[in-house]
């Protein structure tokens, strides 16, 4: 096994996987309390399906959309670019934002349904008692609904460990830099090293068969 080829893109995966994870647990935690507590209007229908609209497109198609969104004829590709004397785009930054589009919708699903499922009742007796609302996310909201906010982490990152189209399309397949596990084993394969893909296939699938385990088991509780 040649490790100094194994081994940079198992570091990059678990990199992005872990950052994007973190960014979709904050936002996904944020965005489905807010839709949570809304009154089930047409507006808000909307905004969900296009909120899980990536859980059903290509990935490609979410890259390339990306890509038009943050490349360097977009605005915000050249407002970054100026800001920082670099692009977004085929950095590893770009690897995580990948993730993060296409993971989403899978932790704001889960999440959701764990803060819908909450008894609002106890919710409101709280705020009866003087609780202003952080305290009753903290206190009462976040204890009832540890189980889906554990395990919609967890399939954020999953998702974002296995994230291969919009990456590829975003970030490119720069070894080292932003080559992930699923794109090194597409790299790998096309060449006809079966040794290294098998290796990184064992590694995702190993991964992604832990995360998996953890959030049926959470489930099951």
């Amino acid at each position: 096994m040649d490790w100094s080829a194994f081994l940079p893109p198992v570091i990059v995966s678990v990199k992005v996987a872990v950052v994007a994870s973190i960014i979709v647990f904050l936002l996904a935690t944020v965005v489905a309390r807010v839709m949570a507590n809304c009154t089930p209007r047409r507006g808000t229908s909307v905004i969900e399906t296009v909120l899980l609209l990536p859980l059903v497109l290509p990935p490609t198609v979410v890259g390339f959309i990306l890509l038009i969104l943050l490349g360097r004829k977009s605005w915000i590709g050249t407002a970054f670019e100026s800001l920082f004397q670099q692009t977004i785009v085929f950095t590893w930054g770009a690897a995580v934002v990948a993730a993060v589009v296409v993971a989403f919708p899978l932790a704001y699903r889960t999440i959701k349904a764990g803060f819908e499922a909450v008894d609002p009742e106890v919710e409101q007796a709280a705020r009866a008692q003087g609780a202003n609302e952080w305290q009753v996310f903290r206190h009462i909201t976040m204890p009832l609904a540890y189980r889906p906010l554990i395990s919609g982490y967890i399939l954020g990152f999953a998702r974002g460990l296995g994230e291969f189209g919009a990456t590829l399309m975003l970030a490119g397949n720069i070894p080292e830099q932003t080559q992930t596990l699923p794109t090194a084993i597409y790299t790998a394969s096309e060449v006809g090293n079966m040794t290294l893909s098998w290796s990184w296939v064992a590694v995702i699938i190993l991964f992604s068969f832990i995360m998996l385990m953890l959030s049926n088991r959470l489930v099951k509780e």
